[in-house]
């Protein structure tokens, strides 16, 4: 049998300041590196070839699957690995050379950090396809396919979400999620991408707006669903909005009982009730410390979509040793302190 090829698949545009940082933590473990230029004005395409990377040009066309699709035809190996230019391959090129000798029959998952201003936050993508597979959706695009998928111990890092590149990208996202959404006016994901693409720019109105019609829709219990209500609780506690969030957790209790942010995000909102509400005060203390209570007891869980690393420890942590500092408790108080330091 004759060994499996892996090539690295990205498109670019305006990545000088990111582009050598993927291609060299990812050049030694992959046979070929392809980069599809969409229109750089800076030195993008050659610093990737001075890396080694062939460079291929793409006129831009408001459409992200159609440049993937074009990168993965001109990369055309056994496996492609799929990164985007603010990526960085931070552990497991050993498992990506396994691949040379794995028949290209599954798509592997891998874990993708995000390091945003003042946490991060982990979950797990399809990067890693078989050659035939191509993406559909004009923004936020998806691998289709129906093989199995595979979490594989490759982690990658991402840094799109600090703030200077956020405001480089504001308000792109939003005109290809409103051009896809006048297509797909039903399709609960592109209004989960919606409300999240408001949610990061603090526009909490339009991200609750967003988020309950994704609600209204069909959608599935698990995956990004775990990520929409603790952001969807945080938005109504913004938006002063606590009695909603008190009803949209209610029914959540099971479905998210799993999830650490879920039970942060609860009691975040129950905290700035209390604050807002001193006559309900007395009875929403013991919620709000049982919800970090519970972050506490189910831990880390980075397996979730979208969990914000700390918030199955040392953040829950930390608002309760202030719950019992408030409530006349130092003792408990700082024996969490010693429990869960901070990071």
């Amino acid at each position: 049998m004759s060994m499996a090829r892996l090539a690295l698949v990205v498109i670019a545009r305006d990545e000088a300041a990111h582009i050598e940082r993927l291609l060299r933590s990812v050049a030694p473990w992959v046979d070929d590196m392809l980069v599809l230029d969409t229109g750089s004005g800076d030195a993008t395409p050659a610093l990737a070839a001075a890396c080694g990377a062939r460079v291929a040009h793409f006129e831009w066309c408001e459409d992200f699957s159609a440049a993937r699709n074009r990168a993965l035809d001109l990369a055309a190996a056994d496996w492609h690995l799929v990164l985007d230019a603010d990526e960085w391959l931070v552990s497991g090129g050993e498992v990506l050379v396994a691949l040379r000798a794995q028949s290209p029959d599954f798509v592997g998952s891998l874990a993708l950090d995000d390091h945003f201003e003042g946490g991060s936050s982990r979950g797990r993508l399809s990067r890693l396809l078989p050659g035939h597979v191509r993406y559909a959706g004009r923004i936020h695009e998806q691998p289709q396919h129906r093989l199995p998928v595979r979490a594989l111990e490759v982690q990658i890092g991402h840094d799109g979400y600090l703030p200077e590149r956020l405001k480089a990208k504001q308000g792109r996202n939003l005109r290809l999620l409103q051009q896809d959404l006048a297509q797909h006016p039903e399709d609960a994901y592109l209004w989960y991408q919606l409300g999240k693409d408001a949610y990061v720019y603090e526009d909490y109105a339009a991200a609750e707006q967003a988020f309950e019609r994704a609600a209204a829709l069909p959608h599935p219990e698990g995956g990004w669903w775990l990520d929409l209500v603790p952001r969807r609780l945080f938005a109504l506690k913004c938006l002063k909005r606590h009695a909603e969030g008190l009803a949209l957790a209610e029914p959540e209790l099971q479905r998210c009982g799993e999830s650490p942010d879920f039970f942060f995000a609860l009691g975040d909102l129950l905290l700035d009730f209390a604050a807002d509400s001193p006559a309900h005060a007395e009875a929403l203390v013991p919620m709000i410390e049982d919800a970090w209570q519970r972050c506490l007891s189910l831990g880390e869980r980075p397996d979730l979509p979208g969990a914000v690393a700390g918030r199955g420890s040392h953040l829950a942590a930390h608002n309760l040793a202030l719950l019992m500092d408030a409530t006349g408790r130092p003792d408990q108080a700082q024996a969490l302190r010693r429990a869960y330091p901070a990071s």
